[in-house]
Formats: structure tokens, C-alpha cells, sequence
């Protein structure tokens, strides 16, 4: 079954949800963000068949975290269709000032994840050595969302029981080193994601994604692995059904 494992189905960004969710045959997971947005994946998931959910705080909204926002996540977190917390992590590209709160905001949401034995969907960007060093001292499983660095920290990532998060940059003309990420990670250890809206996939890239090229992200595996596109649909989906306890 194909599995977009990570997108933001939010209100602010579609305003014809209906049809993009009837667009993808398969499954959705999609992340909440903020307080705001995690109240919206709530609302997703009890409307849709289709569609699961995570509740997180992203690194970009912890100045607008409060001891509710916790709360909330836990107070939600058995919901059957809410299968991890995310999209969590560190983002040093736009803010360095603040390492330490990012960091704290980070494990506070990692020890709900243990405590509940939920899965993660991590967000790293210029910060990858910090966020595996956090996530060491964890005995967690889940996906390092859009990931962007080497072939030696994907490995180790996956040591610890991290799948990697696969998207539409890998389509991308100039994505040559995650080509050769791909290539060369098993691809049981390999999902599928869209972060739609972002991120669109050649051949629409430009436009506004969605999950259903997920399928694009698919065939581009694919082709990099020299298998068949329904093998890693088959593949990525029951890593999927595995890594996010999915109960279909």
C-alpha cells in the first residue's frame, strides 16, 4: 500500500482538502506543527478513513510553546489514529540563538514518545550531529523526516532503528548525493513522504504538492535501486504499517 508518511493537510494551505485527500489512494500521515495544528490533525483524522496523524511542536513554534502544549500531546496521544509525535527536532538554519531551548522543547517530546511507546518523525536541518546525539540516549523508533545529510549519519541513524524519510528532493536534478544515499541504504530501511505542500516532485516542481506524488517519490526510488515501483510501494508501506503501529 502506498504510505505518504509525512505531510501537513492543513487548512492554511489547502482549500479543497476533500479532493487532495480523494487524489491519494493509499494513506496519509500528516504532522502536526503547533498548537493550532495539532488541534487540526485531530479534526483530520476523525474525518477521513485515510488519514492517521502525529502531534508535535516544530522547532520554529517553541517560542510559542507553553506547558499546555504538552498537555495536549499527551492528553491525546492514545487516540488510535494519532501513530507518533512529530514533526519534532532542531532547526539551526534560521535560528542559533536559541540551541538550548530547541533542544529542551526537543527531549520533552521525545520522553512522551518513550513514555507511550510512540513513534517519532524528527525534523533536522544544519543540526544533525545534535539531533543524533539526543537521540542516542532514547530507545525510540520513527523517521528522520526529509533527510539530508550523509550516507555514514544515515547508517547510524538506522543503527539506532531510524528508517529515513524519503521526499521530492530526491527528484530533483541537482539532489545527486541523496540519489547516491538511496542507491546505497537498504530499502527496507527507506519511507515515503511528500511534506506536501511543499517540496513537489518533478515534474510539477513549482506547484503546490500533495500526497499523492508520493507515487512520483516511489518511482524515483525505483529507479534508483533498479527494482520495481510496486515492490517498493509494497516495500515502504509495510515499513510504514510497522514503524507507525498503523492498524489496517
Amino acid at each position: 500500500m502506498l504510505v505518504d508518511t509525512h505531510c501537513h493537510l492543513s487548512k492554511e494551505y489547502y482549500d479543497n482538502l476533500d479532493v487532495v485527500i480523494e487524489n491519494m489512494n493509499g494513506l496519509m500521515i500528516t504532522s502536526g506543527c503547533s498548537d493550532e495544528t495539532n488541534r487540526e490533525v485531530l479534526e483530520l483524522i476523525n474525518k477521513y478513513n485515510n488519514v492517521y496523524g502525529t502531534l508535535g511542536i516544530h522547532p520554529e513554534e517553541i517560542n510559542n510553546v507553553t506547558e499546555e502544549s504538552f498537555e495536549f500531546i499527551e492528553k491525546n496521544i492514545n487516540n488510535p489514529k494519532i501513530v507518533g509525535i512529530g514533526e519534532i527536532g532542531l532547526d539551526y538554519y534560521r535560528r542559533k540563538d536559541n540551541k538550548d531551548k530547541q533542544k529542551e522543547v526537543f527531549e520533552r517530546q521525545l520522553m512522551i514518545a518513550q513514555k507511550y511507546n510512540k513513534s517519532i518523525v524528527v525534523h533536522s536541518r544544519n543540526s544533525v550531529q545534535d539531533a543524533y546525539d539526543i537521540l542516542k540516549k532514547y530507545n525510540l523508533k520513527g523517521t528522520i523526516h526529509c533527510f539530508s545529510s550523509s550516507l555514514e549519519m544515515a547508517n547510524e541513524f538506522i543503527k539506532l532503528g531510524y528508517k529515513i524519510g524519503v521526499g521530492g528532493i530526491v527528484t530533483f536534478k541537482n539532489s545527486i548525493k541523496l540519489q547516491e544515499i538511496i542507491k546505497n541504504v537498504n530499502i527496507e530501511n527507506l519511507l515515503l513522504e511528500t511534506d506536501s505542500p511543499f517540496l513537489t516532485p518533478e515534474p510539477f516542481r513549482g506547484l503546490k504538492n500533495e500526497p499523492a506524488n508520493v507515487y512520483l517519490v516511489a518511482k524515483k526510488v525505483s529507479d534508483i535501486k533498479n527494482i520495481n515501483v510496486d515492490d517498493v510501494i509494497r516495500i515502504t508501506g509495510n515499513s510504514a504499517k510497522e514503524e507507525f503501529d498503523l492498524k489496517i
